[in-house]
């Protein structure tokens, strides 16, 4: 049992995360219960901790904790006990401490994970599933189904993929799909003892068809695997991979520049191999001279087994409930996977041993013919394969309210040559080879998190990422925003535009304290057809906008204002009157979902700041 006094510096060095969360007594009830519930619920975290008596202060620059205490703790944590004992559908025995800090009152509160066979825990008056609650980041998510399948996964229930589809048969699957399994399985086992069974006999092992008295039919992943053309357009008419090759670094809604786009439709035994084909012919090359040989060899940046993993483990964990396609989206830096359905497995678990598919039918026919890595650890080797080929390991991102998951594989080399000449405009700010690592990654995305950075530097602890990361804002680098496990932290404007020399001593004080640049005069090189001198206020505006568009809350963030300012407007309208940013709704000027963009005299405008302040490019 941990004390109050270590939870709450906790607290303070990381806010609230993952095993802790604070409350003051008057979230004493439906807030507490639901925090019991996710911490009984979350797979593998082993429980956690509530920090009775205790809120997050007002108005201060970076997340702090006070004291409020809790006036009578003997009859809340009585009360909070016999809760846990009634109002769910097992009851759940919290261990509670009474503590002093400050001269107050307060409570510990742990809750240990419950066995596989009491979950989901949830409120009886609520019931399934939204009465079950996960602990996702510092947050208590409702379950969905999709959630539900985590905790029935080891019992009878079956899963989506191995569902019957209704109206399909066997004529539905294509004998040369079946084909393609039994080479490519015999390619890792040829005397695998399936490959002697009858089609239907396979089929059934493999628990693509479902036998009953009525005969076999075949089930969501037996049409997903092995199903005809026309059996996929029927029954999953989006189930697709779209491979995209967007110009430049961001995605810009623009007509005139279409998108390169294939789209892969097919039984996913082919769209796999089809994607990963694709995508590593368009994947940028090197030459490499092996050791000992004489003929160099031309190789993707990108490592080709991570190509494969990241293909491979969109389609594994995608969510086919819902409607929509796998996108492979090839920028000039980076290779972007997104695929419809969050993580099952937090964010923070990422990489760690073990699997929670949705698709389990469908992973395990992958993992046999060796379409992805073993149960578990597609994801570690992913990061180490990267890390082997000097590159940033894989960027993960899941999004449970947009119901998507991403990752983000950059084509970066850390601390080459270029790399070492821009940050060598940092020299004085006490950069470790970690924060180095991290400004790089920060550059080529636009913003970086304290996972992230532990991504990107392993033996990196949580407590030591939130110090690095608070350090680099104190020297103006990066601007922290969001709270929790949700905060992250977005590249400033110094860091997109180094001219250190220009800095003068008298602003790096004033930087130290606020992670806001004063705005300045920054004389700016461009070309003939745009001005020859921007300000601090209108070069942001620019940088912000070569990310993606942006409203009117973005930029104001981005500048570091609280609201409009005359300088923000005159920025505006000079940007525009130039013929640098244009509205994205001009028909609906005044619409609340307005924002600007850079018009292509914008990106040249763009370009040539990053040709100023790369000099070497």
């Amino acid at each position: 049992m941990r004390s109050a006094a270590e939870l709450l510096t906790e607290l303070n060095e990381l806010d609230e995360h993952l095993t802790v969360e604070a409350k003051t007594a008057a979230d004493v009830g439906k807030s507490v219960l639901e925090t019991v519930c996710a911490y009984a619920n979350e797979p593998g975290l082993g429980g956690g901790f509530i920090l009775l008596g205790v809120r997050r202060a007002d108005g201060a620059l970076w997340d702090t904790y006070e004291v409020t205490g809790i006036s009578n703790p003997d009859k809340i944590q009585a009360d909070l006990a016999t809760q846990c004992a009634t109002v769910f559908n097992v009851s759940v025995r919290p261990r509670i401490a009474v503590e002093k800090l400050d001269g107050k009152s307060v409570l510990v509160v742990h809750i240990g994970e419950v066995g596989p066979q009491d979950k989901p825990v949830y409120l009886k008056s609520q019931g399934l599933p939204g009465g079950a609650f996960r602990r996702v980041g510092s947050t208590d998510q409702r379950c969905t189904e999709d959630d539900l399948v985590v905790f029935y996964q080891d019992r009878r229930g079956e899963t989506y993929d191995g569902q019957v589809v209704n109206g399909a048969d066997m004529a539905d699957i294509d004998p040369e799909a079946i084909a393609l399994y039994r080479q490519l399985r015999r390619e890792v086992d040829s005397s695998a003892v399936e490959l002697g069974w009858t089609d239907e006999d396979l089929l059934d092992a493999l628990g693509a068809v479902s036998r009953n008295e009525e005969g076999s039919k075949p089930t969501v992943a037996g049409i997903l695997i092995f199903g005809t053309a026309k059996a996929l357009r029927k029954h999953f008419p989006m189930m697709r991979i779209d491979y995209i090759r967007v110009p430049g670094t961001q995605w810009v809604q623009d007509p005139d520049r279409r998108f390169d786009t294939v789209e892969i439709r097919a039984p996913l035994i082919r769209a796999v191999q089809r994607a990963r084909a694709a995508t590593l012919d368009d994947i940028p090359r090197a030459f490499s001279l092996p050791e000992g040989s004489q003929q160099a060899k031309e190789l993707p940046l990108l490592p080709e087994r991570v190509i494969r993993e990241v293909i491979a483990n969109a389609v594994m964990h995608r969510s086919y409930r819902v409607h929509g396609s796998i996108q492979i989206i090839r920028y000039a830096n980076r290779l972007e996977i997104r695929n419809p359905g969050y993580s099952l497995k937090s964010e923070e678990r990422l990489g760690q041993p073990g699997s929670e598919t949705r698709n389990p039918k469908i992973a395990a026919i992958f993992n046999e013919i060796k379409f992805a890595e073993t149960k578990g650890s597609g994801i570690r080797v992913m990061r180490e394969s990267m890390a082997e080929q000097g590159q940033s390991p894989p960027i993960l991102e899941s999004d449970r309210v947009g119901n998507s998951f991403w990752a983000t594989l950059l084509f970066h080399h850390f601390l080459g040559p270029d790399d070492l000449r821009w940050l060598a405009h940092f020299r004085d700010e006490n950069l470790s080879t970690e924060d180095s690592k991290a400004l790089i990654s920060a550059r080529e995305t636009g913003a970086i998190n304290n996972r992230v950075y532990r991504d990107i530097n392993p033996n990196t602890d949580t407590l030591s990422a939130s110090k690095r990361l608070k350090h680099l804002c104190e020297r103006g680098l990066l601007s922290k925003r969001g709270k929790g496990t949700a905060t992250f932290y977005v590249v400033t404007t110094r860091l997109m535009n180094p001219w250190h020399e220009i800095q003068q001593k008298a602003s790096t004080t004033l930087r130290r304290e606020v992670p806001v640049e004063v705005p300045v005069e920054v004389p700016v090189e461009v070309p003939v057809e745009v001005p020859v001198e921007f300000n601090r206020t209108e070069t942001t505006i620019l940088t912000r906008l070569s990310m993606n568009d942006a409203g009117k809350p973005e930029l104001l963030a981005a500048l570091g204002l609280p609201k409009r300012t005359g300088g923000y407007t005159n920025a505006l309208d000079r940007l525009d009157a130039l013929g640098l940013i244009e509205l994205t709704m001009p028909d609906k000027p005044n619409s609340s979902k307005q924002k600007r963009r850079l018009t292509p005299k914008g990106r040249l405008a763009v370009a040539s700041l990053i040709s100023h302040r790369n000099p070497a490019s």
